[in-house]
């Protein structure tokens, strides 16, 4: 499902030598996987996953999701096929501030350009899930961290994603709040999907029940 194949990736800084994060880094992830990435903080893990997600372009190797391979796509190809195949949860929600939690929802489809059938009543059935039913017309402002982050959940799986990247999740939640989302990941994976979270919390990680360390711009099975 999540295949990495010779993968490197490096910054240039305003001064000297270019800093090498991902260095030939190889990864493969099988449909219906919980899959976490653990490391310490600047270690490649956020670059790594938004390179999976097509991103962000890697200077060497093969990306490949789901059988399609990003770089045989244009820009206007990826984006349409990332909408409909990968769901992102960020740490910082990226939710837009003037949007209900309904409307931040179905934001999701605005890349397909189309109507997706049942749109609506999916946006609700993840709103009753996840907690949010009472505040479908809330905006971010009025919500706590916990429901923005649930909210933030809700789009990513708006429009049934095969693949969800995770990037620290749970970074800003309290306990109930992040065990509800490590669930909800769990059970997106046992209906099949795949889940790639990366993570510097050790008991995140205990979540998945397959888990990697990164280290050197690879990755190794923990």
């Amino acid at each position: 499902m999540i295949q990495l194949h010779h993968v490197s990736k490096s910054y240039a800084p305003k001064t000297g030598a270019p800093i090498e994060v991902l260095q030939d880094l190889e990864l493969s992830i099988e449909a219906g996987t919980f899959a976490a990435i653990s490391g310490a903080s600047g270690c490649g893990k956020s670059t790594l996953l938004l390179i999976a997600g097509g991103l962000m372009q890697p200077d060497q190797g093969e990306v490949t999701i789901a059988g399609q391979s990003l770089s045989a796509m244009r820009s206007d190809q990826l984006g349409r096929w990332r909408a409909k195949t990968v769901g992102f949860v960020f740490q910082r929600f990226h939710l837009l501030p003037y949007l209900s939690v309904r409307e931040n929802i179905l934001a999701a489809t605005v890349a397909l350009k189309t109507d997706s059938d049942g749109v609506e009543a999916r946006a609700a059935e993840l709103m009753r899930r996840l907690g949010l039913a009472d505040r479908a017309g809330h905006l971010p402002g009025e919500l706590s961290v916990g429901e923005m982050q649930r909210t933030a959940l809700a789009r990513a799986m708006l429009n049934e994603p095969q693949v969800i990247l995770a990037d620290e999740p749970t970074g800003n939640l309290d306990p109930e709040n992040a065990g509800i989302v490590l669930d909800a990941f769990a059970g997106f994976s046992e209906q099949g999907g795949t889940v790639l979270m990366v993570t510097h919390n050790p008991s995140d990680a205990a979540h998945a029940n397959q888990h990697y360390r990164m280290s050197l711009g690879r990755v190794t099975q923990a």
